[in-house]
């Protein structure tokens, strides 16, 4: 049996300690000491730290073991906080409007004046069937001869080109041909008069025939028509009238004009700035209007040169038993104040391939 020791009692002999609590009498008993740290230093040991409640109720609570403070007086009120400074306002920078200056007023829209078609007046002259005949000359109303279906291609051609032009924006020149020839006798005035016989019998055309040689007029004399003032007479005179000037005739769709009042300074009047308005009266308005120039040789007279300047085409007709080829080179040189030049040569009698075109018999002009 394992030998137990007895829990020692107290010595009832002992002196009576003064009594203790029971957690004293434990450590004691028990040795409790031993297991206690070492004991700082009390000049180490730091002041107890005062510790302090805030008021409850208006009185002062403290730690049981911080040091009693006596009450003090209430701290004064914190002075009124100084104003906070005003933010300094910066005022936006004004900038000066530029001014806008005021949309100019729209002005009215003028309406386009409507051009008046120049519609001629003139008396009508009859042209002799016969006379016409008898110089070799397409008969109107006549048999179709191969005269007649040679200035149908002819027209034809120039027909198209002239739609043409003023599809390009020539203008009233595309309206306007002229018919020259480098050399007198090789057949200007016998294709002026042909030609303008063959597009009068357009059905929706007209034309108007413009005797420009003014030092030997022959289209009056080749129709068979009166005399009477003319193209020259509207250039020197400004209160004449162009349209006044121009002949009538019974075949449908063909008016003369002629050469008027002979002068020696017909190449001044043409160059003139009157002479563009005086050739635009007479296609005023009547765009379906074809004017052909019979004007005087090129390398004989000056006129041709400055009418080339206001025509749309130039047809320079050439003999092909007369004409030479330095006398077209030079024809043609003159005539390039027109920018569409075609040649069309005159009394041909053999083609090799059999066809007969350009032959013309009876011309004494």
């Amino acid at each position: 049996m394992t030998e137990h020791s007895k829990i020692p009692l107290p010595d009832e002999n002992a002196q009576a300690e003064p009594k203790s609590t029971l957690i004293e009498r434990v450590v004691r008993n028990y040795d409790l000491v031993k297991l206690a740290p070492a004991p700082i230093p009390e000049e180490l040991v730091p002041p107890v730290a005062k510790r302090r409640r805030y008021r409850r109720a208006g009185e002062e609570i403290v730690d049981a073991e911080a040091t009693p403070v006596a009450p003090t007086a209430e701290p004064a009120p914190p002075p009124p906080a100084a104003a906070a400074p005003r933010p300094e306002v910066v005022e936006p920078e004004v900038i000066a409007p530029v001014p806008v200056p005021a949309p100019a007023p729209v002005a009215a829209q003028v309406p386009v004046p409507v051009v008046q078609p120049v519609v001629f007046q003139g008396e009508r002259h009859p042209v002799r069937r016969q006379h016409l005949r008898d110089q070799g000359l397409i008969v109107p109303e006549g048999s179709v001869t191969a005269l007649l279906e040679e200035f149908r291609i002819v027209k034809r051609q120039l027909l198209l080109n002239s739609s043409q032009l003023r599809q390009q924006g020539m203008g009233l020149d595309a309206q306007r041909i002229l018919i020259c020839s480098p050399h007198p006798g090789e057949g200007k005035s016998f294709t002026s008069v042909n030609l303008a016989l063959a597009i009068a019998a357009e059905k929706e055309s007209e034309v108007l025939l413009v005797d420009a040689d003014f030092a030997k007029p022959s289209v009056l004399s080749m129709l068979g028509l009166p005399g009477g003032p003319g193209l020259m007479d509207a250039l020197v005179n400004p209160g004449t009238d162009v349209a006044d000037c121009v002949i009538g005739t019974d075949i449908a769709g063909l008016w003369v004009l002629p050469a008027g009042s002979a002068t020696t300074s017909d190449t001044e009047y043409l160059s003139s700035s009157r002479t563009r308005a005086v050739l635009d009266r007479l296609v005023q308005g009547a765009p379906n209007r074809i004017v052909i120039f019979d004007s005087p040789p090129a390398l004989a007279a000056s006129p041709a040169a400055e009418l080339a300047k206001y025509v749309g085409q130039a047809v320079l007709v050439a003999r092909c038993d007369r004409t030479g080829q330095g006398a077209l080179e030079d024809a043609v040189s003159l005539l390039s104040g027109c920018p569409n030049i075609q040649l069309l040569l005159n009394a041909v009698h053999f083609s090799p391939s059999g066809r007969r075109f350009g032959s013309y018999y009876g011309y004494g002009g």
